[in-house]
């Protein structure tokens, strides 16, 4: 028997969620921890076999395509190395008596239920399972930011269910206006729900009903992506959360949003009647960017630094696809795989620091590549990527970005640029004062694995100076795809 990518599926499907229940009834962490890893490893193994097995005929609830295998192959790796380092991290956390073994057979098992819902938000050919999985994956990072149990942890979990849960039900509420458009053209069931389907016909539909349900589709899921002003939740939930899930947090759950925006974007786009989507995109990405750089100068906490700043990239990303066509789809693209990389590493050091330190505020950091060379220089070589600074590949994509804009819309690239100057002027001005000068606060060893930090940034410095040709073939198709 052929085997199919839909075999792939499967796996990527069932090895989190079986791991998930054997991880809530195993007791002590090192043997938890180290499942946590194994199960992601081969979660990402049997993302891998996508790349290679031939695409399958879309079922009624499966979906394996160009544009979703990019988002799973970067969900699974991110997963797998966020787990290498959540198990130095969560050790220190057990040690030092913030976490109990019972909340930690409770973490584990819930990382593996948010990895499940994030990989079936992709693969879902349904619309309404899209919903549910994102639900699925919102719910468990709501837990696991209130692990804990102190008050500002509790009142952030409260603050990201909250808000979250307005934007779920405005989601859901438009993806119940999609099936009304639907109705009268497929007919009632399944089928009205299926997105190859609503694809091929979308056509037809009412566009006063797409271009209603496309807004409410847009505040639900862009309060997901951390758009401002839908972004109250998102720096709490970081800075008070384990740090493994702001660095997921950051680096795959906004992408799940993301990604189903997209897929609505297409939808909308393939009706010659409807609305272009891409005006409220740019208009929404482009103001997340201003606010988001010019609220890092207020930042003092060095989590809620980092997470303002996931708000300006997930706002130059919906820039670049609001723009559409093939080069900003591109950028955008290659921008949202550079940021994962880069924001994860940023909070793989962010994390073994603000341990060493025992604090997240910016004015007790100083000095770490002199204490701490290793955490010191990976630190400031994730922040030159993520202020842009070349060789690297966030450089490459924001030059995209502003070059595909300024062809078309000058006017839009000046702000482009601007906003972009003023979050580097803020990134520079704080990584000079806890990078360098006199060391301060505790100067003990760190405990932590460097890998994953390390490879996440070799990834990145090496894009920024070549991408395989069928890397670049195969994002220019995803390009193609998005309009």
């Amino acid at each position: 028997m052929t085997m199919t990518a839909f075999d792939a599926v499967y796996g990527v499907l069932l090895i989190p969620i079986g791991s998930a229940a054997v991880l809530a009834l195993l007791p002590g962490y090192r043997l938890t921890a180290r499942l946590n890893v194994v199960a992601s490893l081969a979660t990402f193994i049997s993302a891998l076999l996508l790349l290679a097995l031939p695409r399958p005929t879309p079922g009624s609830y499966v979906l394996v395509d160009d544009l979703n295998i990019v988002f799973v192959v970067l969900n699974t790796f991110v997963g797998f190395t966020t787990s290498l380092f959540s198990a130095s991290y969560i050790a220190h956390e057990l040690q030092t008596g913030r976490l109990t073994p019972a909340y930690l057979r409770f973490y584990h098992a819930m990382y593996q239920i948010m990895m499940f819902g994030m990989n079936l938000a992709f693969v879902s050919n349904n619309i309404g399972l899209m919903w549910v999985a994102v639900e699925v994956a919102t719910l468990t990072t709501v837990l696991m930011v209130g692990i804990y149990r102190t008050h500002a942890a509790l009142e952030a979990a409260w603050k990201y269910f909250i808000l979250g849960s307005v934007g779920i039900a405005f989601a859901l509420f438009g993806t119940i206006l999609v099936y009304m458009a639907a109705l009268p053209v497929i007919g009632e069931g399944n089928d009205a729900m299926v997105w190859t389907l609503l694809i091929e016909r979308a056509g037809n539909f009412d566009p006063a009903l797409l271009n209603v349900a496309f807004v409410f589709l847009f505040l639900g899921y862009g309060t997901k992506v951390g758009l401002a002003p839908l972004h109250a939740w998102l720096p709490d939930a970081h800075a008070e959360g384990p740090t493994p899930i702001s660095a997921v947090l950051s680096g795959l759950l906004l992408n799940v949003a993301l990604y189903a925006l997209l897929r609505f974007k297409m939808l909308l786009a393939a009706n010659p009647d409807a609305l272009a989507p891409g005006t409220l995109m740019v208009t929404m990405g482009l103001g997340s960017l201003l606010f988001a750089a010019f609220m890092l100068y207020r930042r003092r906490d060095i989590k809620r630094l980092f997470a303002y700043s996931s708000i300006e990239h997930m706002g130059i990303i919906v820039f670049a696809f609001g723009m559409g066509g093939p080069l900003a789809n591109f950028a955008g693209l290659l921008h949202m795989v550079m940021h994962s990389l880069t924001k994860s590493a940023i909070f793989f050091a962010v994390g073994h620091i603000t341990q060493i330190k025992g604090t997240q505020q910016i004015s007790e950091i100083r000095g770490l590549t002199e204490s701490h060379p290793a955490l010191g220089w990976g630190l400031v070589v994730g922040v030159a990527a993520i202020a842009g600074l070349p060789p690297l590949g966030i450089f490459m994509s924001e030059f995209l970005v502003v070059s595909s804009t300024f062809a078309r819309q000058p006017l839009l690239a000046l702000v482009l640029v601007i906003g972009l100057l003023v979050a580097f002027g803020a990134l520079t001005l704080r990584l000079t004062s806890v990078a360098f000068g006199e060391p301060r606060g505790s100067t003990a060893p760190a405990q932590a694995s460097y890998v994953p930090m390390f490879a996440h940034l070799a990834l990145v410095l090496i894009a920024g100076f070549y991408l395989p040709a069928p890397i670049v073939a195969w994002f220019q198709h995803v390009a193609q795809l998005l309009g």
